[in-house]
């Protein structure tokens, strides 16, 4: 059973922390740090640790969140636990401990442009069916595994990594519960979303190949972007909090000034990306937009989602012109420099903290966060300067209900408008209409045995979405 004293904090900062979310002015400005291997340097482990053993970083969480006083966390930030990667050969990552030094972050490793993992060439099939793409084609080339030429280590690679996602996936419910009952914690996101042409520029062709691909091939582009849609949608749906107060987070990685231009962000990136958070919002779920990098050409865009359904995360970008665009309507967090963090006195820190919650948080509807994850490069006596800076300057005299709530659904994945209908439908690899006429008159319930296929058949289509999205 929680202690009474934890549960009454856990609620009180559930609160505070929705309010803040949905532009409403709480009881003071809430702290959720998106803490990564700084969470390690605190606990006393390395960033091999924590890489290595997913239960050593979720330990970690757990002790920073008992000793600071923070409203919501990220049950694990440090992502990559190469239990998974290692037993599938991922070539796009450098792990600590094997391929780099123990005590550094692990490291995304972008091929050159003639090694994309997606070749020019394959665009008609992503497109015809992503899923098989990415089964068939995708993953052997990411993996060296499955690529490689031994049978029998292709197959044990598909099944350790299967079976390993399991483990991984399925030890998070715990790691929340246990967050709530030992700390007091909220976790901080549910679930998972990324932009079409980001998941083109980061896993497929690469940021150089998307380059010229945009330039050269603008129509290739917005095709699969457009194929990649429906998944993306769904698989953000497959996760989210069930109670519709947990924001889905997206991770926004090349779609801004100066990566793409400002007419392919207009004609590819943006009208891919918002008829998907139109239709999370549609459905109760807001989304948490992890603006890396300076966004500040496109916040006029942002604008025009619906009050409420965004979070708006600062990391590169003007706070004041963030604000003065988006603020009404929209929470901002974030702000808070990294390298501020690392480099700064905590007086320092404070000093900054401050002014973002007396500009960006007046009125509510502020957050208080590091601009962007945090590493092992942060100086602990900053965090704790920073979170104490919330206590400190950040109490509201008279907090207010939230400005905007959404509608409350069912969690039931959808196409959004505009959406063609994908060949085959997400969720599934192998249709059961298809599987239906291999197998003879069927005596008992057809609906029956189309459930527990269609169950399973899910499972195979998440493990090959989330090695594409999560990993």
């Amino acid at each position: 059973m929680m202690q009474p004293d934890l549960e009454s904090l856990y609620h009180q900062r559930l609160a505070r922390y929705v309010a803040a979310m949905r532009n409403g002015r709480p009881d003071r400005v809430p702290v959720r740090p998106l803490a990564a291997e700084v969470t390690a340097k605190y606990a006393g482990f390395t960033c091999q640790d924590v890489t290595h053993d997913y239960r050593n970083a979720f330990e970690a969480v757990i002790r920073c969140c008992r000793d600071f006083d923070w409203d919501a966390a990220v049950p694990n930030m440090v992502y990559v636990w190469t239990g998974l990667t290692e037993a599938m050969g991922l070539r796009y990552y450098g792990a600590p401990g094997i391929h780099i030094p123990p005590d550094v972050a692990f490291q995304y490793r972008e091929p050159c442009q003639e090694d994309a993992f997606m070749k020019r060439e394959d665009y008609d099939a992503l497109i015809e069916d992503p899923t098989r793409f990415l089964y068939e084609t995708w993953l052997p080339r990411v993996s060296g595994e499955v690529g490689g030429a031994d049978p029998y280590r292709k197959d044990l690679a598909l099944v350790k990594s299967g079976m390993a996602m399991l483990d991984y996936f399925h030890a998070f419910g715990p790691q929340v519960e246990r967050m709530r009952r030992e700390c007091g914690t909220v976790s901080a996101i549910c679930g998972m979303l990324k932009a079409p042409l980001d998941i083109l520029a980061d896993k497929l062709r690469g940021y150089l190949g998307l380059a010229f691909d945009l330039m050269e091939i603008p129509d290739k582009v917005e095709r699969a972007c457009r194929a990649l849609m429906p998944h993306l949608g769904y698989l953000a749906l497959t996760a989210a909090d069930p109670q519709k107060q947990i924001p889905i987070p997206i991770w926004m990685h090349r779609g801004c000034t100066p990566f793409i231009s400002r007419n392919h962000f207009e004609r590819i990136y943006w009208p891919t990306l918002k008829p998907i958070v139109e239709a999370l919002w549609a459905q109760g779920n807001q989304t948490l937009f992890y603006a890396e990098g300076k966004w500040d050409a496109h916040l006029e865009r942002f604008a025009e989602l619906p009050a409420g359904s965004i979070v708006y995360h600062i990391d590169r970008g003007d706070p004041a012109y963030t604000h003065a665009v988006l603020g009404r309507k929209f929470c901002l967090s974030g702000g808070v420099s990294n390298m501020l963090l690392a480099f700064g006195s905590p007086e320092e820190v404070k000093a900054h903290c401050r002014e973002l919650i007396e500009t960006l948080g007046a009125e509510g509807g502020y957050i208080l966060d590091a601009s962007a994850i945090m590493q092992n490069d942060v100086s602990i006596e900053n965090l704790r300067a920073m979170t104490d800076a919330a206590a400190e300057f950040g109490v509201y005299r008279s907090p207010s209900a939230p400005s905007s709530q959404p509608r409350p659904m069912e969690n039931t994945p959808g196409l959004p408008d505009g959406v063609s209908a994908p060949k085959v439908r997400p969720g599934v690899c192998l249709p059961f209409e298809e599987k239906l006429r291999e197998l003879p008159p069927l005596p008992g319930s057809a609906d029956l045995v189309r459930r527990v296929w269609d169950d399973i058949e899910g499972l195979a289509y998440l493990y090959i979405w989330h090695v594409l999205l999560s990993f």
